[in-house]
This record gives C-alpha cells, structure tokens and sequence, in this order.
C-alpha cells in the first residue's frame, strides 16, 4: 500500500516541504530509501526500525520503499524520522490514511521509540503555513519553537506511542491532548525561572566620555566602530555595554534572528524566539569557517549568528588578517555567500562591528615612557587590519588612559536607559524617514538614499570638500561620514545635517588617519 506525509527540510537560512512517500508491497524483504539523501537521513532504515519495534510494532518481513521528493535537493538531518516511521504505519493501515491529512510532521526517533529535538522547526512551519499547512507534530522539545507561529496548531510528543495515540483519537480527544501539553509547560514554567545575563551599564564606566558619545552614535544609526587604546582604558567593557542601550528587536527582527538560531539548532525547548539582539565575542582563534559559516553541510557562522546584533572582535590585530578579511563581503552586502557543489547558500549578516584593539604590541603607544616597540613593530602590527576593513568601519575612536581622578572622585554618569531613551528617539526619527522603503537604519542607506534624504549645505559641502581631498577619502569613506552625520543629527533633533554634526562625523574617521598614515 502507498501512502504521503508531508515534511520539510531546511536548505541554507531557507526551507521548503517535501513529502514522504512510502510503499510497502510483498516480496524480497529490504528498506530502500531514494531522493538524493544524506547520510543521517539514510540512517534512519535503522532508526525507524528498531524504534517501532520498542514501541510495539514489529515490522513484518515485506518490501518497503521510501522516497522522500523533491529529489533534485540534496537532504540532510534527521527530521525524517518520524514521517517515514508513520507513513510505514499507514502503509500498513494501522493508521487511517485521514488521521495525517494536512498535517506537517517533523522529529528524530531514538531506538526506544522517543522523539528527539531537531533544527530548523521555526523556518519550516513559516513555510508550511503560506501553503495552507496550520497543524504540526513535532518533537516536545520543539513545540514553542513552532507554536510561536500566530494560527497554527502544534502538538510535541514525546514517543512514537504518543503520536499513535494523537493520531487515532477524534477531535475533542485532540484538542485535551493538545491543551494538556500545553499546560505543561506551563507548570514547568513556575518550577523553573531562567536566569538573567548581567548585561553591563554605562554608569558604571567612569570617564571615557569621547569614547561613550562614539558608542551612542555607533547604536543611534548601526554603525561600525573601532576602539584604540592601551589596555585597561575601558574598550571591552564599552563594548559590552553597548547592547544595553540598542532598540529592543522588532517582531519581523526577532524572527529573522530565531530562524538563524532554529537552523543552528541552538534554540532550547525553553527559549522558542529570541527577543534580545544577539552579542557574540568571538576568540582571536577562531577559524574562518566558524566564523562565517560553511562545513560539509553548511550552517551559519558567528557573524550570521550576531545578525541585528553586536559582533565583539577584541584583540582586533590578534585575529589572523585571512579572518578578518572575511569580514569585507558581509560589513558591505549584509550577508554570507557559501558556495557548494550541490548548492548555493546564502545566510543574513547585518550586524554592528565592534572591534578593539592596542596601538601596538605592548599596547602603550605613543608613550615613550612606557611603550619600547619600533617605529617598525607598531607599522607591522597595525597593518594586521586591512585598509579595506578599515574603509568599512564608519566610527574610529581613542580611548586615552584612564585618569586617577576619573576613578576616585564620586561622580554620577548617564545610565544605560538614558542612553537608550536618545537611541529611540533617534530611532523614532529613523523610522518616520525610512517608512515603506526597508531601511530601518541610517547605515543602511546607498547612494540614492543619501542623495535624498542627507542634503548639505553650501558650507557642509565645502567642509566635506576639504576634508575628502586633505584625508584621502574613498567613495565609501565619503557616504559613510554623511551617514554618521545624519545620525548625530538625529541625535540632536535636527531636521538637517549642519557643519558641527559633519565636523563630528569627520573626527570619528580623523582617528585612523593617525595611526594608519
């Protein structure tokens, strides 16, 4: 006998469904499995096998045919399981053929029968529901992952028993059985109060206050900025600051960011949407396939990992330069392209760079009582970071050395929620400019959004003239000063970008020059 379940796979940051088709037929007794397949779905034979058997449900020796389409997309992981295991099950009409009508399954079987954990939950049930698909059987521990799905149904089971029982009951049995899993999770949820991060706060950096102004502006428009200065001077713990004062995410955000996660498999049964902006701070060590992605079977990096988040690169120079030179596709096109021979993956990447770092290897320079490097040492070191990341990065700042009374003296600094409430203003004014055009950050604007949304006056003009001929500016490194201008601008509550805004903008792109000359 024939029989279709539907299912779904992930391909990159995407999904699609596909169906499993079984046959079970009399003759020669096998388990084929055919439709372009990965390893760990053509190990689920076994899988499946020995998991009906511990449920109860011997196969009988027959011929059984399992094809899983489309099959000119290569599949991979083990959310096949648990559909193939209950089309065998209507093959066999121990279940009726209506009891799995439009509904989606998805789910990894262990060899007692259990349902296990599987990625990529989120994306797919998204995809599901633009074709009409509203009910779902996943694993328990997936369930809020895909409930977070406004309008649809999504029952977690435990074992391939539960989902026997699920299927043959009638409606109102459904609807009990559902309600019951619901509630508890809820039960769980007053046993168990995930803890918080401890997010650092502006008021407890003292001094600092260029290096605080570039750090408000970096979170008021999305900009990159890059810190320098000698160890101890506070870069680190601005940095991780920084994301105590970002807009909250958007619902559209939050799900872009979720499915990221959901495909990575690092979205816990606890946590079925992530409503923070990510933060990752990354090891000097880190390969270049970690960072932005890839593998036999790709999945995303790091830096598709910080999507509308933080990436931390402390120790900047520390990173080998083939590391970071990755970094020059991603700042400028917000994504990650990885290419295959059995396919193209492309994953988002619009993140804010935050990079520190030392003046030179000793990490005192210009300070001849201190720093002993050659004038060679500090050339070599400083040129670890390319000139094209460089380019890319909109906000250059020094961090000075902490004076003694900046420590002692009791003095009370803005908090982090002051900050915040200027980045949302800034934000609010953003948002009224940008509406119905997909630009949600003064960053992210081209050349045509510049030209009609940045306009300068005749002495804006002549100060950017000035300063483009005198600092050498490319192309890039104009737009990206009036970009910057626009931001503190917005900052200030003005309407236009005037000399002091643009003035401040080429000051932040004046600290490079410096070290880099």
């Amino acid at each position: 006998m024939f029989s279709t379940i539907t299912s779904g796979a992930i391909y990159g940051i995407n999904s699609y469904l596909t169906q499993v088709e079984v046959d079970t037929a009399q003759g020669l007794p096998g388990f084929d499995m055919v439709g372009f397949l990965g390893n760990e779905v053509k190990e689920a034979r076994e899988r499946v096998r020995v998991a009906l058997k511990n449920a109860g449900l011997n196969l009988p020796a027959m011929r059984i045919t399992v094809n899983i389409s489309p099959a000119n997309i290569r599949k991979d992981g083990t959310a096949f399981d648990l559909p193939i295991a209950i089309g065998i099950l209507v093959s066999m009409n121990i279940l009726p053929a209506d009891s799995v009508k439009d509904i989606l399954f998805l789910g990894e079987l262990g060899l007692s029968g259990e349902v296990k954990f599987v990625r990529g939950v989120l994306p797919i049930v998204m995809e599901a529901k633009k074709y009409g698909i509203t009910k779902f059987i996943v694993p328990c521990d997936n369930r809020r992952e895909g409930a977070v799905i406004h309008n649809v149904e999504v029952m977690g089971v435990r074992d391939v028993s539960q989902t026997i029982l699920y299927l043959k009951a009638d409606y109102e049995t459904r609807r009990k059985l559902l309600q019951q899993a619901e509630t508890e999770e809820k039960m769980q949820d007053e046993i168990i109060v995930p803890g918080q991060k401890n997010i650092e706060d502006f008021n407890e950096i003292n001094g600092q206050e260029s290096v605080k102004r570039a750090a408000l502006v970096s979170a008021a428009g999305f900009h990159h900025i890059l810190m320098i200065g000698p160890p101890g001077s506070g870069k680190t713990m601005i940095a991780k600051a920084i994301p105590s004062i970002l807009p909250p995410l958007t619902m559209e955000e939050s799900l872009e960011v979720s499915k990221i996660y959901s495909v990575s498999g690092m979205l816990s049964a606890r946590e079925a949407i992530i409503k923070k902006r990510p933060f990752l701070n990354p090891h000097h060590t880190i390969t270049e396939n970690a960072l932005a992605g890839g593998g036999r079977i790709p999945k995303p990096g790091v830096i598709s990992l910080a999507h509308r988040g933080v990436l931390f690169l402390d120790e900047l120079p520390e990173f080998r330069r083939s590391t970071l030179d990755i970094l020059r596709q991603p700042l400028e096109d917000k994504k990650v392209q990885i290419a295959r021979n059995y396919g193209n993956y492309t994953y988002p990447a619009d993140f804010i760079l935050v990079g520190a770092m030392n003046p030179c290897p000793c990490g005192y320079y210009p300070d001849p009582n201190k720093c002993r490097c050659t004038p060679f040492e500090v050339k070599r070191y400083m040129n670890r970071v390319s000139g094209p990341i460089l380019d890319r990065i909109d906000i250059c700042t020094e961090a000075p050395k902490i004076d003694i009374k900046n420590l002692t003296e009791n003095r009370i600094n803005e908090t982090s929620q002051q900050m915040r409430n200027k980045v949302m203003e800034a934000r609010e004014r953003q948002d009224f400019r940008f509406q119905n055009t997909g630009i949600m950050f003064n960053s992210q604007m081209g050349p045509k959004e510049i030209k009609n949304y940045c306009s300068l006056g005749l002495k804006e003009q002549a100060i950017l003239e000035r300063a483009f001929s005198k600092m050498n500016l490319s192309a890039r490194g104009y737009h990206r000063i009036i970009k910057v201008a626009r931001t503190i601008a917005d900052l200030e509550k003005e309407d236009t970008i005037k000399s002091i805004h643009l003035s401040e903008a080429i000051c932040y792109r004046n600290n490079d020059q410096k070290y880099w000359c």
